[in-house]
């Protein structure tokens, strides 16, 4: 049966194709056998539903695309109650997307490696839909209705129980592991993690000697300037590279090194950092954006090595039913914790943040895979905060980035897209809801650990 209101439908490769009532049934039947259902009437009651919103949504004789019937197919299956059905089409949906994304992102797979760990991606997405955070709408209703403080809860646990399985991956090879490392992109929360790994492991008798990397950056002033006078500290090259694996070799050997202390505020190293060296029954705990890079660890046995591996999956999606970047997530978590603990001020980070993104996809994101271990940081009840906290920062730059012509286009993207995702999330102002020991804490303060 063709609809009245649609004759056609665009394809996502621009081909232009007959529109049928008859597939959107056909997708909603499968997604309730999929969750337990076989109704194929409500199917059919259900597509009339969709047919209806779209004819709402577009004007009568338009072509609408095949991701604008899914969005309907979607909004209707939540609105009129069918949640499991409505969980299996959106996981079908996206698994559907990540197989096109393989075939035409990796066709050549021989000379570009996978950098995304899909399968805690699924588990995100399965997260976000069961605890009705799937949508920025849904995540306003959690404050509209009264339940943000639940949320909080929610999302704390999850991030816990990622804490509790990385450590049992480690656990399990008590007996070999000398060096446990914690690595992923900028401002995922690598500091807590690792703080929260060992303590936890504390609980089940052992001890972990902390290592911070960071202190072998190299002085800023060695650095060479772009035409912005901005320095790249960003790639692995920005660390002394080859002190740091000799200080690593030492360890494991046994014996006691000096590390050096590095200032970032004042953006040099300054004398030396406390003495290390693994007593009987220790582990070196490391965090490092460049802890899986292979040059750090060069020479160290692998079966030596536990590798954790983090970074915000965060499933969410905006107004225009795309997916919001993991990448704004940790901007602007790094422009709060560069204001307070960098001296950096805020456009400096956001003009800074193109180095930040192509060291990251060329000598970190890679290595995800190579991790015993991927945790996911996403909390998103951080949203909410982040817009009563930096909105106004960004609605700013967006109306002078727009009245202004800049020489830096990346900043000037950045910042639009940040400010329309915050510009559609309800603001929360109250910032006791969040634990003191919550990851969120490492970048607004009050932080119960000591970093």
């Amino acid at each position: 049966m063709n609809s009245g209101s649609f004759t056609h439908v665009t394809k996502r490769d621009g081909t232009v194709v007959p529109f049928t009532e008859v597939r959107i049934t056909n997708a909603i039947y499968r997604a309730a056998i999929a969750s337990g259902g076989r109704d194929r009437v409500l199917s059919e009651e259900l597509t009339g539903k969709v047919v209806a919103l779209l004819a709402q949504q577009l004007p009568a004789g338009s072509t609408p695309q095949v991701e604008q019937v899914q969005d309907a197919i979607e909004k209707v299956l939540i609105e009129t109650g069918h949640a499991k059905t409505a969980k299996a089409f959106i996981l079908y949906r996206n698994d559907r997307a990540r197989e096109r994304d393989e075939k035409n992102a990796y066709s050549n797979r021989s000379q570009q490696e996978e950098i995304i760990p899909w399968r805690k991606v699924w588990e995100s997405l399965n997260w976000a839909i069961d605890h009705r955070v799937l949508t920025i709408a849904q995540l306003n209703q959690r404050i509209a209705d009264g339940s943000f403080s639940e949320l909080v809860r929610e999302c704390e646990e999850h991030y816990q129980l990622e804490i509790v399985r990385a450590a049992d991956a480690i656990l399990r090879r008590k007996d070999e592991v000398k060096f446990v490392i914690i690595a992923g992109p900028s401002s995922s929360g690598k500091t807590t993690t690792t703080i929260k790994i060992a303590e936890h492991l504390k609980n089940e008798g052992f001890e972990f000697v902390p290592y911070h990397v960071d202190n072998y950056y190299v002085n800023l002033d060695t650095h060479p300037k772009d035409e912005f006078g901005d320095y790249d500290y960003e790639v692995p090259e920005a660390m002394d590279l080859a002190l740091l694996n000799q200080h690593l070799r030492e360890i494991y050997a046994g014996r006691k090194v000096d590390p050096p202390y590095f200032n970032f505020k004042s953006g040099k190293r300054e004398g030396t950092a406390h003495p290390v060296q693994l007593g009987k029954g220790q582990m070196l705990l490391i965090d490092s954006l460049h802890g899986l890079f292979p040059q750090v660890t060069d020479g160290i046995p692998e079966a030596a090595k536990a590798r954790i591996f983090i970074e915000p999956y965060l499933q969410l999606r905006g107004g225009d039913g795309a997916f919001l970047p993991w990448t704004d997530i940790r901007l602007i978590r790094r422009i709060v914790r560069d204001v307070r603990d960098r001296n950096v001020r805020p456009d400096q980070t956001i003009e800074h943040w193109h180095y930040v993104r192509r060291a990251e996809l060329r000598y970190v994101l890679p290595h995800a895979l190579r991790a015993d271990c991927v945790v996911n940081s996403a909390l998103p009840y951080e949203l909410p905060i982040w817009s009563a906290r930096v909105g106004k920062t960004f609605a700013d730059w967006a109306d002078y980035y727009t009245k202004q012509k800049t020489d830096r286009p990346d900043a000037t993207r950045r910042a639009l897209r940040v400010h329309q995702m915050l510009q559609q999330i309800t603001p929360w102002t109250d910032e006791a809801v969040v634990p003191p020991s919550a990851l969120l804490r490492e970048f607004i303060g009050g932080s119960a650990y000591k970093y």
